[in-house]
């Protein structure tokens, strides 16, 4: 899989804030960033790409980026507004400095996970709960049982007002 490359010049990077001069080692981020494995995905995910064409976005990015959205369920537009705001976020996207610009279009996330389909989520959820596991995060009887919050499913229920229990 083709990906874009940053052109590193050091001369560059003198005024820049390095994150791991900022961040506290001893965030919960910052150790799941150590503990993750990212060449799984890029492996994974390296079929649904070409080498021709345009270089594709770095595939931590777009993985962090979706771990960061699920869990604070925020739209792709909030997520990549948020990211720049956040040195932990950029940190676990895998960036060396802190960044004041957006990092990609919102609507490359909405792309990107078309692009994916199902397997590409699967593959995400597979992976946490390898980590996790691995970690020891998460015991195998916690995924013995599923809970499924069902409060926003329509339900056929009828109520008093109902013109069908006037009959």
């Amino acid at each position: 899989m083709k990906t874009q490359k940053n052109k590193y010049n050091p001369q560059f990077d003198l005024f820049k804030i390095e994150l791991n001069r900022i961040i506290d080692p001893n965030h919960p981020l910052v150790k799941l960033t150590k503990q993750m494995d990212w060449s799984a995905f890029d492996h994974q995910f390296e079929k649904e790409f070409s080498d021709e064409g345009r270089p594709a976005i770095a595939t931590r990015l777009m993985v962090s980026l979706h771990y960061i959205k699920y869990t604070h369920d925020l739209s792709d537009e909030k997520t990549v507004a948020m990211w720049v705001k956040n040195p932990y976020w950029q940190y676990f996207s895998g960036r060396q400095h802190f960044e004041h610009k957006l990092p990609i279009d919102p609507s490359s996330m909405t792309r990107w996970r078309k692009r994916v389909g199902v397997k590409g989520a699967e593959e995400l959820l597979s992976q946490t709960i390898k980590t996790a596991k691995k970690q020891k995060y998460l015991k195998r009887a916690q995924c013995q049982k599923v809970n499924v919050d069902t409060t926003v499913q329509t339900k056929a229920i009828r109520f008093p007002t109902d013109a069908r229990l006037y009959d």
